[in-house]
């Protein structure tokens, strides 16, 4: 007897429905055929002890599963479910009317319960595209599949409930979620506020200036000075995400496999903080099957690289092409896929090796040419992608014992709102344009043009200052923001002047 099954196989933060065949006929051995890899045809062993220990018989005849389209290679374990329910109804152990109306997924355990699999949001979607019923799945990700409208969704914990819910005993309770509702309820849940970090406040205004602009940011200080902390409270005041954006950033973290347990919707920015010794595939995605990096699961938030220079000259150079596209390519001989990769990027690094190059108290150790060196390991053409450079300063104990309360996240995202909107209408016909960061040359001129004393303070400040070509669009680009911050229509001197201070590294001299 044939039967059909089908599954769902993800590519990138897609899902393509794969439909399982399986015929049981005449003779001995089991065939498992359409690409499958070492993991899907180990299937076999689970299944075979999966229904021993549920009351259910392997028949001891000729086994053929083919898995179509038989050209797209099949990974994983998450076949197990649909291949099993698919032998039972060939078999007439399981009723196999409804079958064709749902998408089945799972792992399979030898006792006969059903283990979480990785992207479940992408499966639940392409199902209610391609009009399937339902989704049965491990009541694990159940909660995660039912975001999608339209789609009923059922958690399942062992193989036996899925045969009962075939055969129409004891029917699992559908799962619902109210998209809305979680996400609404969840948007400004975040336990870090920028009222935490006593004093840095300059710190604050280019971090502010930072997340209005879209812009990223590299601050330079010494060991203690409150780099990290900062950095971790960025996420806060960054506008909060719309509902596209959350689906957007759960998909991702749901192919990664990054999801908790029973999670439904992302509905904070994601904040990311690989360690320095990070390689470059983990960083932008990749791998024999591959998977998202850290730069994608960063998307609609914060990629934080602590410490810069102590990462790979490798790691740092494959970054230049996604902060500027905004998305990666992983390319493999029979097919590509595409990670979305649209982050803000904190860096931050000590100024020299000891970290007390300019402290204001303590000695730097390091000999003559070392800070420049250090500094040197950062690459122009990635320095030039950062529009704010910040030097931080360790705060006083003055400073540190005051019991005056910095001001909170709220009040700040308020502000950078406020500064989004602006640019909103600004770019509203320009595709693939939405904030000042992402501005190009030409749009530059012709929407941060600046009055005659504007120029002549620019002028006077690359002069003095040695300020590289490069930081002249940059600190256009920044004074535009810190514009729209103060709701002006058109760049005054004093924003010129607070944007030529955030390019530190591009002055001549600055590490001796």
């Amino acid at each position: 007897m044939l039967v059909k099954t089908f599954g769902s196989a993800v590519y990138g933060i897609n899902a393509i429905t794969i439909t399982i065949e399986v015929n049981v006929d005449n003779g001995i051995k089991f065939f498992l055929v359409g690409l499958p890899d070492n993991a899907v045809k180990e299937s076999q062993q689970r299944i075979e002890a999966a229904l021993k220990n549920n009351r259910f018989k392997m028949p001891a005849k000729k086994i053929v599963v083919n898995m179509a389209p038989a050209d797209i290679k099949k990974e994983g374990s998450a076949y197990d479910l649909p291949i099993a329910l698919a032998i039972l109804a060939a078999t007439e152990q399981v009723n196999h009317k409804c079958l064709h109306q749902y998408v089945i997924m799972g792992e399979l355990s030898l006792d006969g319960s059903i283990l979480p699999i990785k992207g479940a949001l992408p499966i639940a979607i392409q199902a209610q595209k391609e009009g399937f019923k339902g989704l049965i799945l491990p009541k694990q990700n159940a909660r995660e599949a039912a975001i999608v409208s339209d789609l009923d969704v059922y958690g399942v914990q062992t193989i036996s409930e899925v045969a009962d819910f075939f055969d129409n005993k004891n029917l699992p309770e559908k799962i619902k979620v109210n998209t809305r509702e979680e996400f609404f309820e969840n948007l400004n849940k975040s336990e870090a506020d920028f009222a935490d970090v006593k004093g840095q406040e300059n710190i604050k205004r280019a971090l502010e200036i930072a997340a209005a602009g879209g812009h990223n940011v590299i601050m330079i200080g010494p060991p203690g000075a409150g780099k990290t902390m900062l950095a971790k409270r960025t996420p806060t005041i960054l506008p909060p995400l719309s509902l596209h954006e959350a689906l957007e950033t759960t998909k991702i973290h749901s192919v990664g496999g990054k999801l908790a347990t029973d999670s439904g919707l992302v509905t904070l920015r994601p904040f990311r903080s690989p360690h320095h010794t990070i390689s470059d595939v983990a960083l932008v995605g990749g791998g024999g099957f591959p998977q998202p990096g850290e730069i994608s699961l960063a998307h609609n938030g914060v990629l934080f690289l602590d410490e810069l220079p102590e990462f790979k000259r490798t790691v740092l150079e494959v970054l230049r092409q996604p902060l500027e596209e905004r998305k990666i390519t992983i390319s493999r001989a029979k097919f590509s896929v595409e990670y979305p990769a649209s982050f803000m990027l904190v860096a931050s690094m000590n100024p020299c090796p000891c970290g007390y190059y300019n402290h204001p108290e303590k000695e730097c150790v390091c000999s003559p040419g070392v800070v420049q060196k250090y500094l040197n390991k950062i690459s122009g053409p990635l320095l030039d992608r950062i529009d704010l450079h910040v030097e931080v300063t360790p705060i006083s104990f003055n400073e540190l014992s005051a019991k005056r309360t910095s001001e909170k996240s709220v009040s700040i995202r308020e502000r950078v709102i406020a500064a989004r909107q602006i640019q909103e209408k600004r770019y509203n016909a320009r595709n693939g344009v939405y904030c000042n960061a992402q501005m190009s040359s030409k749009q530059i001129r012709e929407l941060c043009a600046i009055n005659n004393a504007g120029q002549t303070l620019l002028k006077t400040a690359m002069e003095k200052l040695g300020l590289s070509a490069r930081a002249y669009d940059r600190i256009l680009k920044v004074a535009r923001t810190i514009a729209d911050l103060d709701k002006c229509e058109h760049i005054e001197t004093q924003h010129l002047a607070e944007a030529i201070q955030f390019r530190s590294l591009d002055r001549e001299g600055w590490a001796g």
